[in-house]
């Protein structure tokens, strides 16, 4: 993620009075986090889907991080990271991310909102079979419709001709 995108989604304002910040759809420059700085102190969501993001090695310590949406990227690994730089975090969507197994997951459980008995969302992977179904089916209705606009336009097509 660059520096410029960071700077225009700030605005006026300081980077210390940021409590919200939505990325989503801006790709990141080799899959890291660039540009997100130890400054957003006050941040408490991040939105970052389909960032094409695959390691958190460079996250910065946000503190205040509570809710993030990490879905459609390419991580599938180093989640350690988050136990140290996001220890407040209670919402965590990984959906759509290249994990392939529960033990890249496990590094989540050694958070301290885990060990106080405070439960993180984890967006599983039957949610997003579901969501990845709900696609399919938007899709097919999307295309149904275009079919029948594309119809419609052929037979006044055809009245237009033979009136003419």
């Amino acid at each position: 993620m660059e520096m410029k995108k960071i700077s225009l989604e700030l605005g006026n304002r300081a980077p210390e009075e940021v409590t919200e910040l939505v990325f989503d759809n801006c790709l990141c420059v080799n899959g890291e986090i660039e540009g997100l700085k130890d400054t957003f102190k006050e941040l408490e969501f991040l939105s970052m889907a389909n960032v094409e993001l695959s390691s958190l090695a460079q996250l910065p310590s946000l503190n205040k991080l509570r809710k993030w949406e990490l879905s459609d990227n390419i991580i599938s690994g180093g989640l350690e990271v988050l136990a140290e730089k996001c220890p407040n975090l209670t919402y965590l969507n990984l959906s759509g991310n290249k994990i392939k197994d529960l033990s890249t997951v496990e590094a989540l459980m050694e958070m301290k909102m885990m060990k106080k008995k405070r439960k993180i969302k984890l967006v599983h992977w039957k949610d997003m079979r579901k969501r990845r179904r709900k696609r399919k089916r938007r899709m097919k209705m999307r295309m149904k419709m275009k079919m029948k606009q594309v119809q419609s336009w052929e037979r006044e097509k055809r009245k237009w001709a033979s009136n003419t």
